[in-house]
């Protein structure tokens, strides 16, 4: 079902071509970077977070570590992670396949700085066996965020 949500989302927007099907899991960041052919950094990880009681999805380059410091400094609060038995149920994607489209309504997306380093992204469509390469003004354009963030650990 998430691959479905995130696929027709992208195809409403005219990126269907950018979709890629993968037969090897891309549950990992590990994992996308082999079955794409592309080094762990240009994977877009979506991280899925709850402030408070609001659930938040922060979209980071493969490699990168989110800064405790620095979350709590944007956001006002300690990072706690979405238990992975809810990840499904509050985003609309399962883990392995947490993307910023086609995401249940009231899931904000931010994007890290992070990404800033790369041309070219990948995150997830919604599945362990997908992928979707993107631009970052793509990205930007499909994910429509908040806002840009700066959350990850210098490396």
């Amino acid at each position: 079902m998430s691959f479905q949500k995130a696929s027709e989302y992208l195809k409403r927007k005219g990126y269907e071509n950018h979709i890629i099907i993968l037969k090897e899991s891309s549950a990992t960041v590990v994992l996308a970077a082999e079955a794409i052919g592309c080094k762990p950094d240009h994977i877009a990880k979506t991280l899925g977070f709850l402030l408070e009681k609001e659930p938040v999805l922060i979209v980071m380059s493969g490699l990168s570590r989110v800064d405790n410091a620095k979350f709590k400094a944007v956001f006002h609060t300690k990072a706690k992670m979405i238990p992975s038995f809810e990840v499904e149920s509050i985003t609309g994607h399962a883990p392995g396949g947490v993307c910023p489209f086609g995401r249940n309504a009231g899931v904000k997306v931010y994007l890290d700085k992070s990404l800033k380093n790369y041309d070219t992204v990948y995150p997830a469509c919604g599945d362990d066996h997908s992928a979707v390469m993107l631009t970052l003004a793509q990205l930007e354009e499909l994910s429509i965020p908040a806002g840009w963030v700066d959350i990850a650990k210098e490396k």
